[in-house]
């Protein structure tokens, strides 16, 4: 009996310890969409009007939903203390929201991590694993697809 229990509290708690799906900003887009193009810095100083985010209705990925996943990207900071980053948008490249419009929506992430990421890990690439959520949040910097609160945040290498 004590054999079963034992077993049964293993299986129950398995899927506590999954691993994260590693997965990339390509899997973020459902198929038959295509975003825009990523323009240089140069062509927003020339066409400033053009500053803004587009594609604001771009369509996001319903499986997603709940899945534990693992993905690389950049930090845009939100919210901190005076040693980590708690609160940040992760977006696939460098100066996105801050040197060039935001992506579409599909192609960011709110990220929630009460541990914090240090300052000096956000100038670099980094990987995030958590449960991700479809969900449209609107901020003052974008409007944003997917949601997730992080369990770990490691600088990329």
């Amino acid at each position: 009996m004590k054999k079963l229990l034992a077993v049964v509290l293993l299986m129950l708690t398995l899927p506590a310890f999954a691993a994260a799906e590693k997965i990339g900003w390509k899997d973020l887009i459902p198929e038959g969409f295509t975003p825009p193009p990523v323009k240089p810095q140069s062509y927003y100083d020339a066409n400033p009007e053009e500053d803004r985010q587009t594609n604001l209705d771009a369509p996001v990925v319903e499986a997603l939903d709940g899945k534990k996943v693992r993905i690389p990207g950049y930090v845009v900071q939100l919210e901190g203390d005076a040693d980590n980053v708690t609160e940040f948008l992760l977006v696939p490249y460098f100066g996105a929201c801050i040197h060039v419009p935001p992506p579409p929506p599909n192609q960011i992430i709110h990220v929630e991590y009460e541990q914090g990421v240090p300052y000096e890990n956000t100038y670099d690439a980094v990987w995030i694993e958590g449960t991700i959520k479809v969900e449209r949040k609107e901020g003052d910097l974008a409007v944003v697809g997917y949601q997730m609160d992080a369990d770990s945040v490691e600088v990329y290498n």
